[in-house]
């Protein structure tokens, strides 16, 4: 499928947390006791796409000041901290 796996030392994976962060939720909000929803690899592969519309554009963070993904990096361009 094209897809390189992560290959961090031993030890430092500091660099993989966000994504463990992102594929554990994915797993437990939309699939975890829900496999049965999903008939087919294209019906998985939808679902995942709209769950991660639903994360980046709907989805409120309360790490993010209560916005969401989008909502926080359109904000972070327009006003950058220093």
């Amino acid at each position: 499928q094209g897809i390189t796996q992560s290959m961090s030392r031993k030890g430092n994976s500091m660099d993989d947390g966000l994504m463990e962060d992102f594929f554990y939720l994915l797993k437990t909000e939309m699939f975890y006791a829900q496999e049965y929803k999903y008939h087919s690899l294209q019906e998985l592969t939808q679902a995942i796409k709209e769950y991660i519309e639903y994360y980046n554009e709907e989805r409120i963070k309360s790490r993010l000041k209560g916005l969401t993904p989008k909502e926080y990096w359109n904000q972070a361009s327009i006003n950058p901290v220093f």
